[in-house]
């Protein structure tokens, strides 16, 4: 891949760095295909327990590249939007947990990327922002129900009415991040955070981000129904009676997603 860089710093997980420091890792074709294809294919690897998503440099992502946008026609625009689409479904359908590692800015389609993740984490030097009522369209790739849904729909109306960022705290304050660190210190607590996650038992964390995901859209008792139907498959499997054993033994338990 030209763009992508993928790492596995400890087993189970893998780091996905946005890799165009040069373009502010703006968001191109070749990228949203290379994230396609590589959101399809860790989605079939079962020894995936978690990924970190992050950008090289001083960037997460300035969002669509703009460049390589300009003189497209209508078509060439929404083809490649289409693609975008795609890859942003195929982010959002990964059964394990990603964590975004806001570095620095996240902007238009990198902050939906981000806000995409799971969760994130953010650095004090980063900044988000959904700036495209500025040019013309509105996001394209989940932002207005992501910072709705995070954020309530008073302040998600001026965050993108405004097109204007924020900062890390004020991202902090509206729940787009769960947590700011330091800058030097911010892909070191979220690997631990991401390893904390991949010893957990991998079928019981996969299930929670489907009860999680799903479950903020159903009323509460079908998102009731839903918890008990994972609840009921994960009691009879053999993480399960691991995960028992290993604890009236006082040892670590090893999950084997059976």
């Amino acid at each position: 891949m030209s763009t992508v860089e993928i790492s596995e710093p400890s087993e189970g997980v893998k780091v996905v760095t946005l890799s165009r420091p040069e373009a502010a890792n703006a968001l191109n074709t070749a990228m949203g295909e290379e994230l396609l294809a590589l959101w399809q294919e860790l989605a079939r690897d079962a020894s995936v327990r978690a990924a970190v998503l992050t950008g090289a440099g001083r960037f997460f992502c300035a969002g669509a590249d703009l460049k390589e946008r300009d003189g497209m026609s209508d078509q060439q625009w929404s083809e490649q939007h289409v693609m975008f689409e795609a890859m942003i479904r195929a982010q959002l359908a990964c059964p394990f947990p990603i964590i975004a590692a806001v570095n620095g800015a996240a902007m238009g389609g990198g902050c939906e990327m981000a806000l995409a993740c799971d969760f994130a984490w953010a650095s004090s030097a980063a900044r988000l922002g959904l700036p495209e009522v500025g040019l013309g369209i509105i996001p394209g790739l989940g932002g207005t129900q992501y910072v709705v849904r995070a954020a309530g729909e008073r302040r998600a109306a001026e965050l993108l009415m405004s097109g204007l960022p924020i900062d890390a705290a004020q991202a902090l304050e509206f729940g787009l991040v769960n947590r700011v660190t330091p800058p030097d210190e911010l892909m070191a607590q979220v690997l631990e955070r991401a390893r904390v996650i991949a010893g957990k038992a991998p079928l019981s964390v996969r299930a929670l981000k489907k009860v999680v995901r799903g479950g903020a859209a159903l009323p509460l008792d079908e998102a009731m129904d839903l918890e008990l139907a994972q609840y009921n498959r994960l009691f009879k499997t053999q993480d399960r009676r691991e995960g028992v054993a290993a604890f009236n033994q006082k040892r670590t338990a090893v999950f084997r997603g059976e």
